[in-house]
């Protein structure tokens, strides 16, 4: 797919084989090329200045950083790119930027809208099933999919509560903030939209004492992560590109 205009993504993972890998997603299934994409490895020195209005959109990845981690204990660097964010969505809010962030991206931007990010809806790495809410199936990344989606996740936290002012779309017991919309055009999601057993095999591998699972557990992690097939996760993400590099165009 071919826009005027190049996807900025955004991307905080300190190991070269998750980043690669996650990038490698992204372009697969939101159907994308290094052409139209503009990446940038923010977890060495934040993120540069940049200007919106030559990117259609704005894609953020997963990391192995916590917002919940007491600030003492934060390494420079995440002080740092939490910092940036903040500036970053102070640009994006104002106008209603094209915005996915997923994961951390989701956190990130629950914290900016001083939402409580907490350990109290962690989700064990792996498959789940997450469900549709009025206002999801009338949203045009959502509409015409199933009430409930398989989709991939593993975080140690999440939004405690929908941020005051955005719309919930997608829930579930274990996590009731999966996937919210703020304004019209930024969106957050806590599962992995650009999940697959392959990519997750690679982040079990790099991230097996990083406290998500025990790490005897991380081969029995494999096979079950390979199993899962989550095609309207993956949607989401397609629909978002599909959206706003035709806007671009």
């Amino acid at each position: 797919m071919n826009s005027a205009k190049p996807f900025l993504i955004l991307q905080l993972r300190p190991e070269d084989d998750t980043s690669d890998s996650e990038f490698e997603a992204i372009l697969k299934y939101g159907e994308l090329d290094q052409r139209n994409t503009h990446r940038l490895r923010i977890e060495k020195t934040g993120i540069p200045e940049v200007s919106l209005n030559e990117y259609a959109a704005v894609i953020v990845g997963g990391s192995p950083f916590d917002i919940s981690t007491a600030e003492h204990e934060k390494s420079e660097i995440q002080v740092k790119i939490e910092s940036d964010f903040m500036q970053l969505f102070d640009a994006i809010v104002v106008i209603d930027f094209p915005f996915l962030g997923a994961c951390s991206g989701c956190g990130l931007l629950g914290s900016y809208l001083d939402t409580p990010i907490s350990r109290k809806y962690g989700e064990p790495v792996g498959g789940a099933v997450v469900s549709m809410t009025d206002a999801g199936r009338e949203d045009a990344l959502l509409a015409g999919l199933p009430d409930q989606i398989a989709v991939l996740c593993g975080h140690k936290e999440a939004c405690d509560t929908i941020p005051e002012g955005a719309t919930l779309l997608l829930t579930s017991e274990a996590c009731p903030v999966q996937m919210f919309r703020l304004r019209e055009n930024i969106y957050a999601t806590q599962f992995h939209p650009e999940g697959d057993g392959e990519g997750f095999t690679v982040r079990i591998h790099a991230y097996k004492h990083h406290g998500y699972f025990p790490a005897e557990e991380s081969e029995e992690l494999i096979v079950a992560v390979n199993r899962e097939d989550t095609p309207h996760a993956r949607e989401i993400l397609r629909r978002f590109v599909a959206r706003y590099a035709h806007q671009a165009g």
